[in-house]
């Protein structure tokens, strides 16, 4: 374990930063499969949209759509979480739309992380109202403890406890979204200005 940690550290970490293995590459690789075969079963013979969230949901996106048998599209949108510090408000905003309609296609959103459930919210609120056949939504982590929205996931990777992680495309300051793996920063303590709560 304590090779991965080092390797995971390697080239991202700056002083007064560590990061510790919570989930590695292989285990992850793993439960995404699964999610993408529970999926098909789910949706057997339906043309799939898959909506990423940008930027975090990229990495969890391409090995998802990669391990879903049949005809799978792909869209993106982003939104952006705004307040007066590092904290959100609460407000959110669409940064990026769609490319195209979602009238009358099964869609699922993907995200990376689910805590507070603000986002989440907002975004199904806006796809809700352009009447997909059916809205679904898979995460690959979960932080049930943080939840303020009442809003849940339909497929859920891994659901973690409450501790400020990166890597797999969830990032801190833009970085460390390219670790191989999911990994719990420890901050200084005069650095803990997390992100924009999700």
């Amino acid at each position: 374990m304590a090779t991965k940690q080092k390797t995971m550290q390697s080239g991202h970490g700056r002083p007064g930063e560590k990061v510790k293995v919570l989930l590695t590459r292989d285990r992850i690789h793993r439960r995404i499969l699964e999610i993408a075969k529970q999926i098909r079963q789910d949706f057997p013979d339906e043309p799939l949209l898959l909506v990423g969230v940008l930027k975090g949901a990229v990495f969890f996106l391409s090995d998802l759509a990669r391990g879903i048998p049949g005809e799978v599209s792909l869209d993106f949108i982003a939104v952006s979480s705004y307040g007066k510090d590092t904290k959100t408000s609460g407000q959110v905003r669409l940064t990026k739309d769609l490319d195209a309609s979602i009238e009358g296609r099964t869609v699922i959103v993907v995200e990376d992380i689910l805590d507070t459930g603000m986002t989440l919210q907002y975004l199904l609120r806006i796809l809700e109202q352009r009447k997909p056949k059916r809205l679904r939504v898979a995460v690959l982590l979960d932080k049930p403890e943080r939840r303020i929205a009442a809003v849940q996931a339909d497929y859920v990777g891994f659901s973690i406890p409450n501790e400020f992680v990166v890597g797999f495309g969830l990032d801190y300051a833009e970085r460390y979204r390219n670790l191989q793996g999911v990994a719990v920063l420890s901050l200084k303590p005069q650095d803990k200005a997390a992100r924009p709560d999700k």
